[in-house]
Formats: structure tokens, C-alpha cells, sequence
């Protein structure tokens, strides 16, 4: 096994562009899991030590993220906390307290799993996230990350540098949910974040980021658009049901069924658009 830990983000970056296959390492939670997958030995680059690739800032339009943080700077913060209240849910249930200490952003959205927590917040608040490599940047919506089970669209040479956050429309509403067989260290069966805003009397703007239900997070647009424009009230369950299931390509495996994933997936949609679920702000993890 070959280990390099640079200390500054134009020495990785450099070292990338020489060696563009090498493993990317963050926070560490899941790099013994993920070995069972490859062959022993391999090339591994550490970023923890990469100066300028941690913290939250805050702009007019939202919050910039760098890859490094954790999910219990994210969990904690007060303007993520305040104005992203999905986002800060989804930190707060991934894993359990010692893994959201050294558990970051950037190594769960470079994990790919479907299943991956602060996925569906992501997809309901619009992100994008900045791609870097030794010739430049680029911008990559959230939404269009995911290209297929465990593949991205990050390209060899590239790091994940930041995650841009856009904070929502005033007065919107704000949901997460993960379903999962314990309330601390589970794989989600299904997750749902949800961001509802509406005008006089109907949905304006409407976002669910799903996990575990394809074989990538999922943004559901056919859902969104069955609501949009709809009046501000709980559609039939035939309606919801229709535009789920043109989203939802759910499968068995070995934590739950597709049939199970396609009911809960439902209710969980029909608990987010119920207006009493807001009078105490968001939901915790299950």
C-alpha cells in the first residue's frame, strides 16, 4: 500500500494530475469497508490534512461547504441549522456520534451509495458542487452528480473541493425523514427530504430528493411536477401514487423490499405535504 498525505490543496492536486487512479480518502469511515471491494495494497491520497477544503461561509445566496467538513460541524451549525434544517436532520442521522466527528460531506457524496443520507437534502435544496483539478474548476448541479450506481460524474484528476447550498424561498417548508431498522447507525430503506414553497393557495416551488429507492439518490420530478401548481392541499392517493411510480425505481435487496420502499416512499411523501407537520419545524431521523 502506497500512502500520501499533502498538506495543501495545489500539492494534491499536482500529485492527482501524476497519478489520477489513486484512491481518495476523507474522513475514513468507510475505507476498510469499501477494501473488501478491491485488491490488497493500492494507492491511497489523504486529504484530511488539506488546508482550505474545511468550514461553512456564509453568502447572501447560501452556504458554501467545503469537502472536509463534518457532519457534526454541519449538524451543529447555526446557519445551516436555521435555514437548512433538512441538511442539519441528514447530519445529525448519519451514523452515530463518533462517525459524524470524523464523517464528511464530500467522502458521502463521493461514496455514491443510494442510500446515503445528506443525499435527498441536497437534491431538495438544489446543490451543486465544485469539481477541481490541476487545470481548473467546474460546476456540477447536484442533481446531475449521480450518473449510475456508485459512478459520478467526477472525472480522473479531480477533487471535490466545496458544495453549494442555495437557502430556500422565505416561509418554505422544510422536511426530512430516514427510515430505517434503528434510530442511530442504520442504512436508510428509504429517505426523503422535501422542499415545499407556495403562493396564494398553491405549490410554487416543490423538491423531493429520495434515497434507497433507485439505484442512485434520486431528485423525483415527476412527482414534483403533479404537484406544482396544484392547490395546497393533500393530492389523492391515486394522483400521488401515478407520479411516484414513474420516479421510483425501487428493487429488493437485503435490507427491505421494492414493495416496501414504494409504500413507505408514499407515505412519507403524504406526511411531508401534510401542513401540521411544520408547526414544530422540521422531522428528526427515524
Amino acid at each position: 500500500m502506497s500512502w500520501y498525505a499533502p498538506r495543501h490543496l495545489d500539492e494534491a492536486l499536482a500529485l492527482l494530475a501524476r497519478r489520477p487512479h489513486v484512491m481518495l480518502v476523507a474522513g475514513g469511515t468507510d475505507v476498510m469497508v469499501g477494501s473488501e471491494a478491491r485488491a490488497e495494497g493500492g494507492e491511497y491520497l489523504s486529504l484530511a490534512g488539506v488546508a482550505g477544503l474545511r468550514g461553512i461561509r456564509e453568502t447572501p445566496a447560501g452556504v458554501t461547504i467545503g469537502a472536509l467538513t463534518t457532519m457534526t460541524e454541519i449538524g451543529q451549525h447555526p446557519v445551516v441549522f436555521r435555514d437548512l434544517p433538512a441538511l442539519a436532520a441528514s447530519a445529525r442521522a448519519t451514523g452515530a456520534v463518533a462517525i459524524q466527528n470524523r464523517a464528511t460531506l464530500g467522502g458521502n457524496i463521493m461514496n455514491a451509495s443510494p442510500a446515503a443520507d445528506n443525499a435527498p437534502a441536497l437534491l431538495a435544496y438544489g446543490a451543486s458542487v465544485v469539481l477541481m483539478s490541476a487545470g481548473g474548476s467546474r460546476h456540477v448541479p447536484y442533481e446531475r452528480f449521480h450518473e449510475g450506481y456508485k459512478a459520478t460524474a467526477r472525472r480522473p484528476g479531480e477533487i471535490l473541493g466545496e458544495i453549494f447550498v442555495p437557502f430556500p424561498p422565505p416561509q418554505a417548508r422544510h422536511y426530512f425523514r430516514k427510515v430505517g431498522t434503528r434510530r442511530a447507525q442504520a442504512i436508510s430503506k428509504v429517505g426523503l427530504a422535501a422542499l415545499l414553497a407556495g403562493g396564494p393557495g398553491a405549490w410554487q416551488c416543490v423538491r423531493f430528493g429520495f434515497a434507497s429507492v433507485a439505484a442512485t439518490p434520486i431528485l423525483a420530478r415527476a412527482l414534483a411536477a403533479a404537484i406544482t401548481g396544484a392547490a395546497c392541499s393533500l393530492p389523492d392517493n391515486e394522483s400521488l401514487a401515478e407520479a411516484l411510480g414513474r420516479d421510483l425505481a425501487a428493487r429488493d435487496d437485503t435490507r427491505s423490499t421494492a414493495e416496501y420502499r414504494r409504500r413507505v416512499a408514499m407515505n412519507l411523501v403524504r406526511e411531508a405535504l401534510a401542513p401540521w407537520r411544520y408547526q414544530g419545524g422540521f422531522d428528526a431521523s427515524d
